[in-house]
């Protein structure tokens, strides 16, 4: 699909899904990501057409959700904390089990980063960005977006320490 030639609605059928799981894995909550993008579609919608004449409308989206997300980070006025009540239920097979409860506990220990750190681990990790296209979004350098993901990865390897290692030692 030719980017000058999407329509808004072609768009959001397609990258739609994509844009709310950014949003998700960003805020950790299901409902704040489903929230976020539909009041970055909403603001995106009447400047579509500029918003393709730049080449990017999916540079552009991420950017918006990321600045939405931290605006909205700085004017909650509640203390309320999203405990991932999205989470895998299985019942029977405990491979299953053990996998949905270590990422379940992985997305604890990411939910607890601080937000440029979280989000500069979810563009890496789920969206496979690069630091270039990571620095776009966050509006910094590739410099931060990497001290942002190692400091990230330290604080993950201090909070959630791999098991094989310390039988080894």
């Amino acid at each position: 699909m030719k980017v000058a030639a999407v329509t808004f609605d072609e768009y959001v059928r397609t990258r739609g899904p994509a844009l709310v799981r950014l949003a998700w894995l960003i805020a950790g909550d299901r409902h704040l990501g489903e929230d976020l993008v539909q009041e970055v579609l909403a603001r995106a919608y009447p400047r579509w057409k500029r918003i393709v004449a730049g080449g990017s409308p999916d540079m552009y989206l991420r950017r918006m959700l990321v600045n939405s997300h931290v605006s909205w980070r700085r004017k909650r006025s509640s203390t309320e904390v999203a405990d991932g009540g999205d989470r895998v239920e299985s019942a029977g097979d405990t491979d299953l089990q053990a996998r949905a409860a270590e990422r379940d506990a992985m997305w604890r220990l990411i939910n607890r980063l601080p937000p440029k750190q979280r989000i500069t681990i979810v563009l890496r990790f789920y969206e496979d960005l690069d630091d270039a296209s990571i620095a776009e979004i966050l509006d910094c350098s590739p410099a931060t977006v990497r001290t942002h993901t190692m400091r990230a990865l330290t604080t993950l390897r201090v909070l959630h320490p791999d098991p094989a290692k310390e039988t080894l030692q």
